[in-house]
């Protein structure tokens, strides 16, 4: 895996940190698989003590109790957390708890315009997360429509964009951006088995060998149940057994190992091995932040 933060990236970061200042709340994403491997540190030091809103998204695809206890650390951080999933909470009142937090987050500038003799009440939200976390989709569901293109690969959205969602909330929409360095080799593989890292940067065969790994010492049955193969065994030859159990053979009666992957990280991704949370709550994270300052919001609008 190589090529971890190209050019558009740093572009990202750049727009991110011009664009701070105009606006009053953050809503981060993360992955609810990975509610720590996702948040990005480089964004943490970017936003510093804004207001912001913590969402862990696709939740539908993690485990409902490692969500729960991660909720309950972020919020004992100081965080307004929520999980939520943008594909299955379409037409609920999800979406308008998220909008309540954001009201909540802005009070304090608001307050403040107020007492300065401002009557501006516009609440601008910057949305940021890493790529394919689901941003464009938690935005069309804000906004009610079709406000951004959305695709199930990281990188769809390439620049800023201003989204009116409610008469009083504004959203500038930003693309996913990644860090340069991780502090370990785990972190960048469950990245990229959860959909974070562009197919053409990484070999699918050997991100595949590791997440069955990864799979057998952490979730033992799962491979099991749904490829109905033994799971013991060194990884190759369990994917080899997936290969012959789908029919994957190629001319001369072998089998297609590079197709296996692709097919297992697909189904992995799309949730067809059952929920599954890959960062154990809670580890002492690098990434918490102390709870906002009063005095940590803009109010130059």
């Amino acid at each position: 895996m190589v090529n971890w933060f190209p050019g558009h990236m740093a572009k990202t970061k750049r727009l991110i940190a011009e664009h701070l200042k105009l606006v009053d709340v953050v809503l981060e994403l993360v992955d609810a698989r990975l509610p720590a491997s996702s948040r990005n540190p480089l964004l943490q030091e970017l936003l510093g003590e804004k207001p912001a809103v913590l969402v862990l998204n696709k939740a539908a695809l993690a485990e409902e109790a490692e969500t729960a206890k991660w909720l309950e650390y972020y919020r004992a951080q100081g965080f307004s957390a929520i999980a939520f999933d943008s594909l299955q909470m379409r037409g609920r009142n999800s979406q308008q708890k998220i909008l309540e937090l954001v009201r909540s987050e802005a009070q304090r500038v608001l307050g403040r315009r107020q007492a300065r003799g401002i009557r501006n009440s516009i609440i601008r939200l910057m949305v940021v997360g890493i790529p394919n976390v689901g941003k464009s989709t938690l935005i069309n569901n804000l906004a009610g429509k079709e406000a951004t293109e959305t695709a199930d690969r990281p990188g769809v959205t390439r620049g800023k964009q201003w989204i009116r969602l409610e008469q009083e909330i504004e959203l500038l929409d930003m693309p996913g951006i990644l860090w340069p360095k991780f502090d370990n080799e785990v972190t960048g593989y469950k990245l990229a088995v959860t959909g974070a890292i562009k197919g053409t940067i990484y070999d699918a065969l050997e991100l595949s060998l590791w997440l069955l790994g990864w799979l057998q010492e952490h979730k033992p049955g799962r491979i099991a149940a749904r490829f109905s193969v033994e799971e013991k065994g060194d990884p190759p030859a369990v994917l080899t057994e997936i290969c012959r159990k789908r029919g994957l053979l190629v001319p001369g009666g072998k089998v297609d190992l590079e197709k296996g992957a692709e097919i297992f990280l697909s189904e992995f991704r799309g949730g067809k091995l059952g929920r599954i949370t890959m960062d154990s709550c809670c580890p002492d994270s690098p990434l918490a932040k102390t709870v906002p300052r009063e005095d940590a919001a803009t109010d130059e609008q």
